[in-house]
């Protein structure tokens, strides 16, 4: 399907792709919570550096006093002349720094857990934000991305996607900033100590920048692949569970489970594919730490056994003890970093999928200048219209018609001629590609959209009800009704009286779409909300279609005290609904073939007089023959 974004607005839309402009559009959240980052930003410098100085420290225990040789007195820093030492003084030496040593490491431990507190409160707080951003830039979106993207994985970017985000933010964000801080403030230890004994403890880290780069470019392509199919597992659960009905009633069960096995085992695959790259890291890394170690250990041992010298730097047991420990302690972040980068990549693909929804401009948006539609009298102008869906496929072509204030305008023709196009127009669910739709006057594209639905009234064939009590489906049509006009439009509508006869009447609670209730009752909620809503223009897409004859009377006498004084356009199947028809109109292949009322199209013998005969006098015989038998008894 070709992109309707860039074709109406002449536009391709740039999408952030990777994980520099992923994490940059993010981190924007952020801002809302500064405070909190400010917080965890100091906590991390003072616990790191408390981390760096700890084998420092121990280093100068060795040196000032476990050790006597003239090389650890070479590089003792706490004492001037470590050699003259008692045993006591060393003893209360060694106690001073031990307890140094174990309240920094109890300072730290304390500032680790506010840190990862405080970064969980803000990433929390900016999940919600996001979600909430997400679902109101969906509801703003048109009917043309609906039809291209699938319910399941639409709410699977709201579940699944998020979830991955929510993994990392609070304990992941935090560890990669305070790991790469912890690899800095080493790197300038170790080179502060000795430059030549750095760049030799250093010598692997170039292997672990390129083990680590590679690894994670393939578990991030694998990462959206699993998103991907995740999302397409989601869609086909969301879609089979809603269909439950038709997929019995068609005895679908085992070829329905079949389509999800196979989805689900290529969500299965993905992921272990994502999985095989992230954990191949881990001991990658891990061995290069250890050939770290074993390099500092030999040179410096090799070093004190020939002079304690290496390139002008003396080496002492210390400075060995705190290499090795620098060189642990280095190794263990950037294990931490890799492992968490690669879990990051599944965050970053998730992260991707949602700005990728945000990223979705309307296909259909008020223009800068729109104004807000006044009250609506009623006349209604189609002049030269032309519609399509897809470049190239007319659906409506050249569609003339005029609705003049309290007209009753029916819609007929064959499946696919264009009527449900039409009703399309009018609240401006899309938009013509040549021709104007005006409403007394005004274009609908040169008015709100709010403005404009919000005086039309639509009852769609495909009742669509929520789960929620039948008062409050009801007045889903005008959410500041009272529950008396909630009650009095159900009896307009003729809904009022099976409404009490449910268990709790008016605050049943309905099931998913209505369920409990036959496609008739639905039928007659779904106008009680449009008697509700008492809008100027009413578009009826089939409204009798799912009810019984007996009924189907019923609501069309709600409907003629609805339809007088505004004006409608009725897409009609039902005789009844034609027949009182100010105009009907014939469409076929997109074009209005033939226009009149009923009776005239009848006489002319046309395509009309067809349809008629092959459809709509069947129906008469049948409503002649209930209403003959209804007065027999």
């Amino acid at each position: 399907m070709f992109d309707r974004n860039a074709f109406l607005l002449g536009t391709e839309v740039q999408k952030a792709r990777g994980v520099g402009p992923t994490l940059r559009r993010f981190v924007k959240y952020f801002r809302k919570y500064r405070w909190a980052l400010l917080v965890v930003g100091l906590f991390v410098i003072l616990s790191t550096g408390m981390r760096v100085v700890t084998p420092l420290l121990t280093g100068q225990i060795v040196d000032c006093y476990l050790t006597t040789g003239e090389l650890a007195a070479e590089n003792c820093n706490l004492v001037e002349d470590p050699t003259v030492l008692t045993s006591g003084e060393r003893l209360r030496g060694i106690g001073v720094m031990v307890a140094i040593i174990a309240g920094l490491q109890i300072a730290g431990a304390f500032m680790g857990s506010r840190t990862f507190f405080f970064m969980s409160w803000a990433g929390y707080h900016v999940l919600r934000d996001l979600r909430k951003e997400v679902f109101e830039h969906v509801h703003r979106l048109t009917l043309g991305f609906f039809s291209k993207n699938e319910a399941g994985d639409v709410m699977s970017r709201f579940t699944n996607d998020t979830d991955t985000l929510q993994q990392i933010i609070g304990f992941g964000l935090v560890q990669v900033v305070q790991g790469g801080l912890f690899i800095i403030m080493i790197v300038f230890a170790m080179f502060s100590q000795s430059i030549p004994y750095a760049l030799i403890s250093l010598v692997t880290l170039p292997l672990m920048f390129v083990a680590t780069q590679w690894f994670s470019a393939q578990a991030r392509k694998a990462f959206r692949e699993a998103r991907k199919e995740i999302g397409s597992v989601n869609a086909n659960l969301q879609e089979n569970i809603s269909a439950v009905r038709e997929v019995q009633a068609f005895n679908r069960e085992d070829e329905n489970i079949e389509q999800f096995r196979e989805s689900n085992a290529a969500n299965r695959d993905a992921n272990i594919k994502a999985q095989a790259f992230s954990s191949a890291l881990a001991p990658t890394l891990e061995a290069l730490s250890y050939v770290s170690i074993a390099i500092v250990a030999g040179v410096g041992g090799f070093a004190i056994l020939n002079g304690g010298t290496i390139l002008g730097t003396t080496i002492s047991l210390g400075l060995i003890v705190t290499f090795i420990a620098f060189v642990q302690q280095f190794n263990q972040p950037v294990q931490q970093i890799a492992l968490l980068w690669t879990n990051l990549q599944s965050a970053i693909a998730g992260a991707e999928r949602i700005f990728d929804i945000m990223d979705e401009n309307p296909d259909l948006q008020d223009k800068e200048d729109a104004i807000s539609m006044p009250q609506i009298q009623g006349h209604v102008q189609l002049t030269d219209v032309h519609a399509e869906y897809n470049v190239g496929e007319p659906v409506l072509q050249g569609i003339d018609i005029e609705a003049k204030p309290g007209e009753t305008i029916a819609i007929v023709g064959p499946t696919g001629a264009g009527k449900t196009t039409i009703i399309n127009l009018l609240p401006r669910f899309w938009d013509v590609t040549q021709g104007n739709v005006m409403i007394d006057g005004h274009d609908v594209r040169d008015v709100t959209r709010k403005s404009l639905r919000e005086q039309l009234g639509i009852v769609l064939q495909d009742t669509f009800l929520f789960s929620d009590s039948v008062m409050e489906n009801i007045r889903y049509g005008r959410s500041s009704a009272t529950d008396e006009e909630v009650m009095e439009a159900a009896k307009i509508a003729r809904a009022d009286e099976f409404i009490v006869k449910l268990e709790n009447g008016y605050e049943t609670v309905l099931g998913e779409r209505g369920g409990g209730l036959s496609q008739g009752q639905r039928q007659l909620l779904a106008i009680a909300r449009v008697v509700l809503a008492n809008p100027r223009i009413l578009i009826l897409d089939e409204a009798t279609s799912s009810v019984d004859t007996r009924t189907e009377r019923q609501i069309q006498a709600a409907l003629d005290n609805l339809l007088n004084g505004r004006t409608s356009f009725v897409v009609a199947h039902r005789l009844s609904t034609i027949r009182n028809a100010d105009q009907v109109l014939v469409l076929k292949d997109g074009k209005v073939i033939e226009r009149g009322t009923h009776d005239n199209l009848l006489e002319e013998g046309g395509f009309y007089h067809d349809l008629y005969m092959s459809q709509f006098r069947r129906q008469e015989e049948i409503a002649t023959g209930e209403s003959m038998a209804t007065v027999a008894d």
